[in-house]
């Protein structure tokens, strides 16, 4: 098993304001051992910074495309990160 680390951020477009996605997005990072923060963007966008085991990484964007009931995800860009100073946990920033 790799201990290769990852860091990205990803950019979640569609239905995904108004249906608990930050929410949702916190808590399956958490089941991951995921770092980073979650937040809405004015477009109607939400964006998620996230770091940790590089498997865990991917496996959250794929769920990024599924989102929570209620969502409907029609783009995830994703921009890899070469160096960010991650917080310890996860956390929703309003």
């Amino acid at each position: 098993m790799s201990d290769r680390q990852r860091a990205v951020q990803a950019r979640v477009y569609g239905r995904v304001q108004g249906v608990s996605y930050r929410i949702w997005a916190r808590s399956e990072a958490i089941r991951l051992g995921i770092a980073g923060w979650v937040r809405n963007e004015s477009d109607g966008s939400v964006t998620a910074r996230m770091a940790g085991a590089d498997a865990a990484v991917s496996s959250m964007i794929e769920r990024l495309w599924k989102g929570p009931a209620g969502a409907s995800v029609s783009r995830v860009d994703v921009e890899e990160l070469s160096s960010w100073n991650a917080p310890t946990s996860f956390t929703i920033i309003v």
